[in-house]
């Protein structure tokens, strides 16, 4: 699923609950490859919730909101636990890099586009999550595009996929309030173009990184 120069550095791995939640799936026999696939259900879930969320004002929008963020996370969790349960779990499969980052493309337009049409009563609204999801998968590409160079693959940010999933979360969280300041959809908006501005840096700092790595060869 994920190999010695594709796996992206996380903490969490390492939490006594996502050990035993690995160990459980391992068990049960679940493929990391239906794991991964799972993610995109997760995604699908939170876009759905937040292209709604632009129609419902009151307890339905939150409900919504929290909806979409349980979505978001949901996929973070597949994403950790599929590489678990191939690697840890000794579960590995030959197509396994195929299903480790196709289906993390897929998530990030599904989630940055129903995004986008979240925050759709404000100028530019949809146009800044079709450009939020290309630039997450063009941060992506640039990350394998160093590993298809013979370098270890760059996770650095500042805004690799946990941190454009930690800001759209930290937007729902923070829409749920926005009633008493703003119009609705107004800080998806906003963090919309954190997003986008972060995708940039993150895209420039991991293409520099790769040029400095092959020019010292």
């Amino acid at each position: 699923m994920e190999t010695g120069t594709a796996r992206r550095p996380l903490k969490t791995r390492q939490a006594t609950w996502a050990k035993a939640l690995s160990q459980l799936l391992v068990k049960w026999r679940i493929s990391p490859n239906a794991i991964s696939m799972a993610s995109v259900v997760f995604a699908l879930v939170s876009a759905a919730a937040l292209y709604f969320s632009a129609q419902y004002v009151g307890i339905q929008r939150v409900l919504l909101l929290v909806l979409a963020v349980a979505g978001m996370q949901g996929r973070l969790l597949c994403n950790m636990l599929d590489g678990m349960v191939a690697i840890e779990g000794g579960r590995h499969t030959k197509s396994g890099e195929i299903y480790n980052d196709l289906p993390d493309r897929i998530a990030d337009a599904l989630i940055f586009i129903g995004a986008g049409y979240g925050a759709r009563q404000h100028t530019f609204g949809i146009e800044l999550g079709l450009v939020a999801s290309a630039l997450a998968i063009f941060t992506a590409y640039v990350r394998m595009l160093g590993g298809a160079s013979g370098l270890k693959q760059s996770f650095i940010g500042p805004m690799a996929k946990q941190h454009r999933m930690f800001t759209l979360s930290l937007g729902c969280v923070l829409s749920i309030f926005e009633a008493n300041f703003f119009s609705a959809g107004t800080v998806l908006w906003a963090a919309l173009m954190v997003i986008n501005l972060g995708c940039l840096i993150t895209i420039w700092r991991r293409t520099a990184l790769i040029a400095r790595e092959l020019e010292s060869r």
